[in-house]
């Protein structure tokens, strides 16, 4: 058994549980169904669905703001064309 194991109540009321983050959930939630419905992705299928402008940018979660990208592209940093971070 871990010696300090997780208190995921306190983490939820701290963090996942704030207006502001469930607020960002909530769009990203819309992002991914509106993809879904156009058939673009799938449940397990290993994508995700990125804002062209972000969020906090100013982007909206409107089909013309959206893209299909691979998790892996888009949880990545910013790279150059030699794989490089910028």
């Amino acid at each position: 058994m871990p010696r300090n194991p997780r208190d995921y109540d306190k983490e939820y009321a701290a963090y996942d549980g704030t207006p502001a983050v469930k607020k960002k959930r909530a769009a990203r939630n819309q992002a991914r169904a509106i993809m879904e419905k156009e058939g673009l992705v799938h449940k397990g299928d290993g994508k995700d669905v990125d804002h062209k402008t972000p969020l906090s940018k100013g982007g909206a979660t409107t089909r013309s703001n959206l893209k299909v990208k691979s998790a892996t592209a888009n949880r990545s940093y910013a790279r150059t064309t030699k794989g490089a971070m910028k």
